[in-house]
């Protein structure tokens, strides 16, 4: 009989740094390895399954995660530092976790869209109740309370444009970066959130036990910044 694997695998004294799939993850490992740490080349392996990688640093570890995780990872010790969109910060607004640093990149924008055909005729200001596709209903509900609105999330995990289209509902909250989708849609925006940018992501606790390692890498992070700053003006 195989003997029970034990609860965590991973050392306590390992540094673990979350990272999410997608567009976000190319324009962050340039900052990621300017900070020092550079993945195993399984890591660039687009057929591995694996998702916890080993780093130039013994004591460093990856894990490659969905965008929406990646602070409940950092929220709950299972990473010490991760980068996160402040889309998803704002969400799940955990206490838990301090984004010290914005990095810069993922650059777009979160907006109220609605049908083109509508817009000549409706105002804004004169809603009092709205019903939106999304999958931010915290966001969307806190940014319509502000303004005395009842707003009604129906959550989806993509596909936003569809929902005004099929009759779902008549608006969407999303994040927008060119607005090509929307326009290829049908759909224009409305009303603006809030700008997005993907932060770092430190846990509280972490900070507390480990301030020194944690501090070093916050400022390892923070020189990356710079220098890809420099970089790019040169």
């Amino acid at each position: 009989m195989d003997a029970p694997v034990p609860y965590g695998t991973v050392a306590k004294d390992v540094l673990v740094l979350a990272l999410p799939r997608g567009r976000i993850l190319k324009e962050v490992m340039p900052l990621v390895q300017r900070a020092g740490i550079t993945a195993e080349p399984d890591f660039d392996d687009p057929k591995t399954r694996k998702l916890l990688f080993d780093t130039n640093l013994p004591a460093v570890k990856i894990v490659r995660v969905r965008s929406f995780d990646v602070a409940t990872f950092v929220a709950f010790g299972a990473a010490q530092l991760g980068v996160a969109g402040n889309d998803v910060l704002m969400e799940f607004d955990y206490p838990e976790v301090y984004a010290p640093l914005d990095l810069g990149i993922g650059r777009c924008r979160m907006s109220v869209a609605e049908p083109a055909a509508m817009m000549a005729g409706d105002d804004p200001s004169r809603w009092s109740h709205v019903r939106v596709a999304t999958k931010y209903p915290q966001i969307t509900r806190r940014h319509f309370a502000a303004r005395g609105v009842q707003a009604e999330c129906i959550e989806l995990s993509g596909a936003m444009e569809l929902a005004p289209n099929l009759g779902l509902c008549r608006r969407i909250v999303d994040l927008v970066e060119t607005g090509s989708t929307l326009k290829a849609n049908g759909l224009v925006e409305v009303e603006h959130i809030a700008d997005i940018t993907s932060r770092l992501a430190v846990n509280r606790a972490a900070l507390k036990t480990r301030p020194d390692e944690m501090g070093a890498w916050i400022e390892r992070f923070l020189d990356a910044i710079e220098d890809a700053g420099d970089a790019d003006a040169a």
